[in-house]
């Protein structure tokens, strides 16, 4: 295991990449023992071929992009092979994605025997993600690393501390910059030093990782409580919703009718 802290990651705040990818968001997954075209199809990406370099893998996600439908999640998912702790592992990598793009379904499979370890930004917002899995189980993620969780959230408490992460109130240091961290801690579990060159030279394997398809509802929960503590709930379901919308659309169809004033008394 390596002894890199964030400082060694201090590169990313003069980044043009980096800056990019957390404007617009990006997700970075280290997988071991699994080729990159073999996490591509576990990712359901359709075969893109290949680019050179970030800045091409940018422009295939901007060809992908359509201005004027805002609600398309899919994106394009470049990987390539890296050496790293205990052989070769693929990096993945999508800008542009919300953070959102590499689901828990995919982590599952692709640790089954092995290791995963993602961090992603969602893009403009303050929040950033990491994720640890070992043998198909999310083991720790936290957005803070104060608030740690999975089936171990404590496991790398002492690496933590070591790349230079406050664990708890009581701990004071130098500020450090925690997304640097965030890396400097992706490289201790997987031996992999990503650097801006790194990212900009390799030869990616493309894939289109189609939305999500959207969940079934079958109802809503309306549950408020206000300043004085008096709180709101309602359960409507799914019916209730579709019969006052039908309603509300006849309602606003009907034709507007302006009276004028009514004649006086005699």
């Amino acid at each position: 295991m390596t002894s890199v802290t964030a400082h060694d990651y201090a590169w990313i705040r003069s980044s043009p990449l980096f800056r990019y990818a957390l404007e617009t968001g990006y997700t970075l997954t280290l997988v071991r023992g699994v080729a990159p075209r073999e996490v591509l199809r576990v990712m359901a990406a359709e075969p893109q071929g290949t680019c050179t370099g970030a800045e091409a893998l940018i422009e295939r996600q901007d060809e992908l992009l359509d201005p004027t439908d805002y609600w398309d999640e899919s994106f394009i998912a470049g990987a390539f092979t890296v050496p790293g702790e205990g052989g070769d592992w693929t990096l993945v990598l999508h800008l542009g994605d919300g953070g959102m793009g590499m689901q828990p379904r995919f982590l599952e499979a692709l640790s089954a025997g092995g290791c995963a370890v993602v961090h992603s930004s969602n893009g403009g917002k303050p929040m950033h993600f990491f994720h640890w899995y070992e043998d198909g189980e999310l083991r720790t993620t936290f957005e803070w690393p104060t608030a740690r969780d999975g089936s171990t959230p404590d496991a790398l408490n002492s690496v933590m501390r070591e790349v230079g992460f406050e664990l708890s109130e009581d701990e004071t240091s130098d500020r450090v910059d925690t997304k640097a961290a965030v890396l400097a801690l992706a490289e201790r579990l997987t031996g992999v030093r990503v650097t801006e060159e790194l990212l900009r030279a390799a030869e990616y394997q493309l894939g289109h990782v189609p939305e999500e398809p959207a969940e079934e509802w079958t109802g809503i929960v309306i549950d408020i409580t206000d300043a004085h503590g008096e709180r709101f709930y309602k359960e409507v379901t799914r019916d209730e919703v579709e019969v006052a919308m039908a309603r509300a659309r006849a309602e606003a169809a009907e034709p507007i009718v302006i009276r004028g004033p009514s004649k006086p008394a005699p």
